[in-house]
């Protein structure tokens, strides 16, 4: 098995993609799905939350891709 960084982080950008548009989808969805069902504003901000969650994972995941890629170094 390879160990080459290089090779993980096409996977991991994927992941982080992958995760913003269903975090995002998922918000507009329960954002629609709780003005139709009447959801309580409690509910609501459970979602929102939720949401919340999935972006701040991305972000944070995001952030360490970026700080391998730095720690990397110049190749040559």
């Amino acid at each position: 098995m390879a160990t080459d960084p290089q090779q993980k982080k096409g996977p991991d950008g994927r992941m982080v993609a992958l995760t913003i548009a269903a975090t995002g989808l998922f918000w507009i969805g329960a954002t629609w799905a709780g003005e139709k069902l009447d959801w309580s504003t409690r509910i609501r901000a459970l979602m929102d939350l939720i949401a919340l969650a999935g972006f701040v994972f991305a972000l944070i995941t995001l952030a360490r891709l970026w700080r391998a890629q730095r720690n990397e170094g110049p190749k040559g």
